[in-house]
Formats: C-alpha cells, structure tokens, sequence
C-alpha cells in the first residue's frame, strides 16, 4: 500500500495513521509511542481551563520530539436557568443515592461550584505553546478562532457526523475533515447535543467524499488491515485509531477497566448520555441503565461535570459498575503491548493485505 498522500504530506508524518485523542486514557506516553512509529499522536485536552492545557502541553513536548495535535470540545454552553439549577439538585441527589446503595460513598459538587468556559482561551494558550495541528469536536470553531489559528500556521482538523456538518467544516476553511462513524467508540462528535445523526460509517464516508473536496480522515471500527483498507477504498487517506489502544501499556485505563474491555460482548456496548449529557458509545452497567432509565441527565457540560467525582471514587474502588469506558463496536483483543507495537503491527498487516 502507498501511505503517502495529502494527509502525510500535511501533516508531515510517514504514515497517515492518527492516535485518537481519547480524554482519559490518552497520556503522554501514548502521544509519544504514536510518533515513534511515525503517525500522528494527538493529545486530548477537553475543555481543561488555559492553564491546565499549558501544562498537558509542556508535559508532551518533553516526550515528543516532533509535532502533534491537540484536541479541544467546542461546544456551546448551555444557560444556566432556574429550570436547569432544580434539575441538577435532582439529578445530584439521585446518583448520590444510587452511589450509596452499591456503597460508594461520594459528595458531588454543588451547582454553585460547577466552573464552565468556552474554548476561546484554550486558543490562545495553544497559539503560545506553538501547536501546529488542532483537532476539535462537538461543533465548529467560529471564524474569529479559525483566522487566529490559521494566521499562526496551524493545521484544522474538524469532526462531523453527517454530511452537512462536513460541508459547514469545508466552508469554513477546516483544511483535514475527520469522518466519525456512528459505531466509533467515545463521543459523538455531532454538532448538536439531540436528534444526532446516527449514520454508519462507511456510508457516511462515501457520502462525504462525494461531497466535499478537502483530504478525509475516518474514525470508527478499524482495528485490523481489511477495516483500515475498506476505509481507503471509499475515499479516507487518513485512519483515526482509538479503541485499538485501550489495553495499551500506555493507557491510563486502570486494569480492572481493562479486564471489562477483555470479555466483552457485542450486546455490552451501547450509545449513552449519562455520564456527560452527550451520547458516547461504551460500555453498559449499573450506572447506564439506571441513569437512562430513570432519566436523571442533565445537558452536557453540566452532567460531565457532576460526574467527574462519581467516577474518581469508583475508579479508586475498582468498581466497574460506575465508571465511564469508552470503546467502539469493533471488539478486538485490547492488547496489552505498547502503541508502538500495536501500530506497526497493523502497518505491516496492511503492507502484507492481511
């Protein structure tokens, strides 16, 4: 297979293969692996505030002897109404029960100490770190942002989930589109929060081939050579890989997080709101079921929010019933080896059409 193609060349990278920037289990470490084997490593920043950016980023560069993306949530934040603040008292104190009747003892943050911000200063603070590549998701950047970025020379990477969404990244001058399947593991990178599209990936990715004129990236279920090629086939020249990673030596996955991910079935990986208020595709239990359920969930980033402490008490419990693991419909063996070796690995797969 020839790997060399526009996305390389942007990029600068041998192989246009690109490390997921998965929030909560992306380290340093994982960045580091994914540019040794000559791909692009991505670093998730979320919506950390300015400063906690700065540090993720100085952290990296200290690994990372070349360049890599980093990745931001742009998404809109929601009013904080009266309607909203008696919905988060209900909702704290359901899970605070529910928590407390599987006996994880927790005290979830008062509305009143919820801190929201939007991603404007997380620009800048990328600009003066030198980034040259950013990915984002949840929507698009607003054209003030673009023109700042693109007049320090950074690369834009947009996520869209439909084929309109495509067309307003194109539009907009987004130079890399990242095609994200619904079957991808993690957040939808959907631009509204409801009514999501729920479109297949490969079919999706033909449709926006078709439809717009800057190199694609796709993101969803590959995880050996014959899904990576399908992909190529219908117009990707550049390959996102998350799930693949999660049993990585790199991953910040706990092991009783990866034992879960090792004996999985199909009918275990659902689409839910309830940990973030934004559908992300992962694994069911008790937490899952019984928020969507009952229906206690408040729009994202509220609901992310409120979780964060539920789910630190469980990870340090080792409970996997209340903590949020993200993976896709690929099911795969969640290897233990390094990124590195998981990388070159599927590169040589596909260089031998296996």
């Amino acid at each position: 297979m020839n790997w060399k193609n526009d996305v390389t060349r942007l990029l600068n990278i041998e192989y246009p293969i690109i490390q997921a920037p998965m929030y909560g289990v992306t380290t340093s470490e994982m960045v580091k692996a994914a540019s040794r084997a000559n791909c692009l490593g991505s670093l998730p920043l979320g919506d950390l505030p300015a400063d906690k950016c700065i540090e993720a980023i100085i952290a990296t560069k200290k690994l990372v002897d070349r360049t890599f993306a980093v990745n931001i949530f742009v998404n809109t934040i929601p009013e904080l109404t009266e309607d909203l603040k008696e919905k988060y008292t209900s909702v704290k104190k359901f899970i605070e029960h529910l928590a407390g009747h599987h006996n994880l003892e927790i005290n979830l943050p008062k509305i009143e100490e919820i801190r929201t911000k939007n991603y404007h200063d997380q620009i800048d603070a990328i600009i003066s770190e030198g980034c040259k590549i950013l990915s984002f998701t949840f929507g698009n950047l607003d054209k003030q942002s673009i023109d700042k970025l693109k007049s320090n020379g950074t690369i834009l990477i947009g996520t869209c989930t439909s084929v309109n969404e495509a067309i307003i990244l194109e539009k907009s001058g987004i130079d890399i589109i990242c095609v994200q399947g619904v079957e991808a593991g993690g957040h939808r990178g959907s631009f509204a929060e409801e009514n999501i599209p729920e479109i297949g990936g490969l079919s999706l990715l033909s449709k926006v081939y078709d439809c717009t004129n800057v190199p694609l990236i796709y993101a969803g279920g590959i995880y050996n050579a014959r899904t990576l090629m399908a992909t190529q086939t219908l117009g990707a020249q550049g390959f996102q890989i998350g799930s693949l990673f999660l049993g990585s030596s790199e991953s910040a996955l706990k092991e009783f997080e990866k034992q879960r991910l090792r004996n999985l079935d199909e009918a275990d990986i659902v689409l839910t709101k309830s940990f973030s208020g934004r559908y992300a595709r992962g694994i069911r239990n008790t937490f899952t079921d019984s928020t969507e359920l009952a229906q206690q969930i408040l729009p994202y980033p509220y609901q992310n929010k409120l979780t964060n402490e539920l789910r630190k008490i469980a990870k340090e419990n080792n409970n996997v019933d209340f903590v949020s693991i993200w993976t896709g419909q690929s099911i795969n063996e969640y290897s233990e080896k390094s990124t590195f070796e998981i990388i070159k690995k599927l590169i040589k797969a596909v260089d031998n059409n296996l």
